[in-house]
């Protein structure tokens, strides 16, 4: 068994057999581990209102193969209040997390991103500078980091006034036409340090984390999207979230 209890949240729960739970877990020391949460749906179990996402939890499991048996669990604090567009947004993230991160490689920083994220989302009237955020934190710290201050051809800074053509796993390139994928140095500079305000910058960085997150994600649609507009149409969803 190990011993530890760790900060966790749960970011996806599925129900198996008559009593139980099968939790995918974000953890700090772990990363993403999936366990099986015995008994836990029964009325009489004091972890049916415990296992909730977007509630910080101390859990503790044991077991060596791919899905582990919960042992302990507590709640550190009260789920945060997310409701609306912050809630389909946290959602998201959740899904993002579960769909990108393989099984059991422990990710500190990210695990500390991720709650800062769901603290923005609580807080923040508009969720798409906390998204675009930890986009770009999740593609680092997946070893995706771009270097958004040099050219990749020739190593000088970015020039704020040129244009630059994104190549994958290489980088940006000098570039004498607009597409879809360039972008304009001053664009880059702000990614390099996730700073985006106006509508047009959230746009930019949108585009490159829908980019470069393509080839992990492929063409799935997300089901936080299909749960939260379940009778919206797909132009209507894209009107939302522009």
């Amino acid at each position: 068994m190990d011993n530890r209890l760790q900060r966790c949240f749960i970011i996806h729960r599925r129900v198996y057999g008559e009593s139980s739970f099968i939790l995918d877990v974000f953890s700090e020391e772990s990363g993403r581990v999936t366990l099986i949460s015995k008994g836990s749906r029964s009325k009489y179990s004091n972890l049916r209102g415990i296992l909730q996402s977007f509630t910080p939890l101390l859990l503790q499991w044991f077991g060596s193969g791919s899905i582990k048996t919960l042992a302990q669990a507590e709640a550190i604090a009260l789920g945060l209040p997310l409701s609306g567009i912050a809630l389909y947004s946290a959602m998201y993230v959740n899904e993002l997390i579960d769909r990108v991160l393989v099984l059991e490689v422990a990710m500190p920083a990210l695990f500390r991103d991720y709650l800062h994220v769901l603290i923005e989302l609580a807080q923040a009237d508009n969720p798409e500078p906390a998204l675009r955020r930890f986009e770009l934190a999740l593609l680092a710290e997946m070893g995706y980091g771009v270097d958004f201050l040099h050219c990749a051809e020739n190593g000088h800074p970015i020039d704020p006034e040129l244009i630059y053509r994104y190549r994958a796993e290489e980088g940006f390139v000098l570039s004498v036409r607009r597409d879809s994928l360039t972008f304009f140095g001053r664009e880059l500079v702000l990614f390099s340090k996730r700073q985006f305000i106006t509508k047009e910058e959230l746009r930019a960085v949108k585009r490159f984390t829908r980019i470069a997150l393509k080839a992990y994600l492929g063409n799935k649609p997300f089901k936080s999207r299909e749960l939260f507009f379940p009778k919206t149409s797909l132009s209507e969803i894209r009107s939302v979230e522009k």
